[in-house]
C-alpha cells in the first residue's frame, strides 16, 4: 500500500483535464488514510514536529490535520472540513475525514464509467436526507439534568482520546464547567458560550488529580502594591473599570508654555486633584477591590492603599468580562457614571496565591457564577495541552446534549443501520440514481470497519457479523465495542454519541464530497518559478525581414 504522503505527490502531478476528478479523489484519499489509525479508542497516536522545533503527539483528527502542509487545493479542502466540524460541534474530526474520503473513493468506479457527477451528486444528496431521518428515527432524548446519563455520554464521546485513562476526571470537569455557564433562552432552551465564558489555565506542576472547576475566576495577576493591599478579602465588594486611573494624556501632542513658576506646581496640582476626584467617586462605594483593564498611577495606588482598597491593574477585557458575569458587576467606563448596582457581590472570597513561581487572583465562591475556570495541574506542558484538547471536546459534547439533549448509538451501529436502511431503500430508486445512492450506503461502513481495524480484530469476520445483525434495519444498537472488538449491543455497554455530531459529521462529510466531484478542472493563477539564472540568459536580437511584415497578426484593441 502506498504512503499516504506519496499518493499525495502523485495527486499534484496529474491534475490536468478529465484526470481532475482522480487528481481529486486521490488527494482526499491520501488525507482520509493519513488520520484512519486515529479513530476509535484503541487507535494510534501521531507525532507532529513543527518548523520551529516543537513536538505534539495527538491522537485529534483536526489537531493532527491542522499542522500537515499540502499543495493540493482537494487535499485543502478535506483539512477545511475537519476545521469545520470542531468549530460546530466539537467532535467527530476525524469521523468526518473517513467518511468524506469513502464517499469520494466509491465515486471513482462510477467516473470511471462515464456517469455525470451531478447524477452521483443528485444521489448523495437523496442519501444524506434519508441518513438524517433514520438518525431521527434512533435517537434517544435524554434528561439533561440527570448527571450520569451526561457522564456516560461524555465518557463515551472521550473515551477514544488519550485522557480517556484518567477515568471519570474529564467528563466530571466537562460537565460542572457547562453546566455552570449555561444560560435559560426560555422555552427550555439553553445557551451555552464555551469560548467566551470559560477559560482553561494550564498550570504545570501538581498532579492532574488537582484539576478542578472553580466557581468563580481565576487570573495571573497580582495586587498592584503587594506589601500595602490586602491579598485575603471575604465577601468582597468588586468594582470593575474600563478606563485608567492616572492623568488624562492629551490625544495629540500637547505643549504648554508657562511664565511662571507657580504656573508649575498649579499645573501639578490639578493633575493631583483630578487623579484624587476619580478615587473619591469609587471610594463613595466602599469597595474592597478595584479592578481596571486600563493603567493605575502611583498616586491613586496611594489614595486606594489609604482606603485599605485592594487594585488590579491591565487586565485583559475578555477576563474582566469574566469577573463581571461571575461576581455580578458591571464593567463602568467612567467612574462619575458608577451606580450601587454595579458593584459586584456575588463573590464569596478574593485571594492571591502563588502556584509554582507566578501569583493568581481567585475571585471564587461566587453565588450563581455564569462564567468559570477551569484549573488544570499536570506534570508537562504536552501533557496539558493533550488534556486541553480533549477537555474542549468534551465540554462541546456537553453543550451539544444541553442544547439539543438527544442520544444515537456509538461503536459503528449508527452507521450499520443508515447502512443497512439505504440498501433497502435503493431498490425503490428508478434510473441510473440507484447504484450511486447504493455505494453511498456502502461508504457508511467504513466507520465500523475502520474500528475493527484499529482494534487488531479480524475485520471480515466483525463486519460479517455486524451486517447479519442489522441486515433488515433491526437491532440498531449492536456495535463494535472499540476496546475490546466484540459485537455487543451499545446500550448495555454505554457506548454513546451526540445527535448533533452524528448529523453534522453525515452533512459535512456527503456535502464536500458533491463538492469536489462538481470540479472538472483546475485553472492555476499562480506563476511558475523560474530556475535560478533562467532568465538572466541575453537573447540574440532578431532581425525583422521584409516577409515577416505581412505575417503579423492584427491585435484588435
Amino acid at each position: 500500500m502506498n504512503s499516504p504522503v506519496l499518493v499525495l505527490k502523485d495527486a499534484l502531478k496529474r491534475e490536468s483535464g478529465s484526470k481532475v476528478h482522480h487528481a481529486n479523489i486521490q488527494a482526499s484519499k491520501a488525507v482520509a488514510d493519513i488520520i484512519r489509525t486515529t479513530l476509535g479508542p484503541r487507535s494510534m497516536l501521531k507525532m507532529l514536529l513543527d518548523a520551529g522545533g516543537g513536538m505534539v503527539v495527538t491522537n485529534d483528527g483536526n489537531a493532527i490535520l491542522r499542522e500537515l502542509d499540502v499543495a493540493h487545493p482537494a487535499a485543502k479542502s478535506m483539512i477545511e472540513l475537519s476545521r469545520t466540524q470542531d468549530e460546530e460541534v466539537g467532535d467527530g474530526t476525524t469521523s468526518v475525514i473517513v467518511l468524506a474520503g469513502e464517499m469520494l473513493h466509491v465515486a471513482e468506479a462510477f467516473i470511471d464509467k462515464n456517469y455525470h457527477p451531478t447524477v452521483i451528486c443528485r444521489a448523495y444528496n437523496k442519501a444524506l436526507e434519508d441518513a438524517v431521518s433514520v438518525l431521527d428515527k434512533i435517537a434517544l432524548t435524554v434528561d439533561v439534568k440527570d448527571r450520569s446519563t451526561m457522564s456516560g455520554l461524555v465518557k463515551s464521546c472521550i473515551g477514544t482520546k488519550f485522557t480517556s485513562q484518567f477515568g471519570d476526571l474529564i467528563a466530571d470537569l466537562a460537565i460542572n464547567a457547562t453546566t455552570t455557564v449555561g444560560v435559560d433562552l426560555g422555552e427550555g432552551l439553553r445557551e451555552v458560550d464555551i469560548k467566551k465564558y470559560i477559560k482553561v489555565e494550564k498550570v504545570p506542576g501538581g498532579q492532574l488529580e488537582d484539576s478542578n472547576v472553580l466557581k468563580g475566576v481565576m487570573i495571573n495577576k497580582d495586587v498592584v502594591a503587594p506589601g500595602k493591599m490586602r491579598r485575603k478579602i471575604l465577601n468582597p465588594r468588586i468594582i470593575l473599570l474600563d478606563c485608567p486611573l492616572e492623568y488624562k494624556k492629551g490625544e495629540n501632542q500637547t505643549n504648554a508654555e508657562l511664565l511662571r513658576e507657580e504656573d508649575w506646581s498649579v499645573l501639578l496640582k490639578m493633575e493631583e486633584e483630578y487623579i484624587q476626584s476619580l478615587c473619591v467617586q469609587i471610594l463613595k462605594f466602599k469597595p474592597d477591590l478595584v479592578i481596571t483593564e486600563k493603567g493605575l498611577s502611583d498616586l491613586a495606588c496611594h489614595y486606594l492603599c489609604k482606603a485599605g482598597v485592594s487594585a488590579i491593574r491591565r487586565l485583559r477585557k475578555t477576563d474582566n468580562n469574566r469577573i463581571a458575569k461571575a461576581c455580578g458587576a458591571v464593567i463602568v467606563n467612567r467612574p462619575d457614571e458608577l451606580q450601587e448596582s454595579d458593584v459586584g457581590i456575588g463573590a464569596g472570597l478574593f485571594e492571591v496565591r502563588k502556584i509554582g513561581d507566578e501569583f493568581f487572583a481567585f475571585v471564587v465562591d461566587c453565588v450563581n457564577p455564569k462564567a468559570c475556570t477551569v484549573l488544570l495541574r499536570g506534570a508537562s506542558k504536552d501533557l496539558l495541552n493533550e488534556v486541553e484538547r480533549n477537555l474542549q471536546d468534551a465540554m462541546s459534547v456537553a453543550r451539544n446534549i444541553i442544547k439539543n439533549p438527544k442520544l444515537v448509538p456509538g461503536g459503528g451501529a449508527t452507521e450499520l443501520t443508515v447502512s443497512a436502511m439505504l440498501k433497502q431503500r435503493s431498490s425503490s430508486i428508478e434510473g441510473i440514481e440507484k447504484w450511486p445512492y447504493e455505494a453511498a450506503a456502502i461508504a457508511f461502513e467504513a466507520i465500523p470497519r475502520t474500528l475493527a481495524q484499529n482494534c487488531g480484530v479480524n475485520v471480515i469476520r466483525t463486519m460479517t457479523a455486524l451486517q447479519g445483525k442489522h441486515a433488515n434495519g433491526e437491532n440498531a444498537w449492536i456495535g463494535i465495542d472499540g476496546n475490546t472488538g466484540d459485537v455487543a449491543d451499545m446500550k448495555e455497554r454505554k457506548i454513546w454519541d451526540s445527535y448533533t455530531v452524528k448529523a453534522q459529521a453525515f452533512k459535512t462529510a456527503i456535502e464536500a464530497a458533491c463538492m469536489l466531484l462538481r470540479i472538472d478542472d483546475i485553472v492555476s493563477g499562480i506563476k511558475k518559478k523560474q530556475a535560478p539564472g533562467a532568465g538572466q540568459v541575453p537573447s540574440k536580437p532578431k532581425i525583422e525581414e521584409e516577409g515577416d511584415a505581412d505575417n503579423e497578426q492584427m491585435i484588435p484593441e
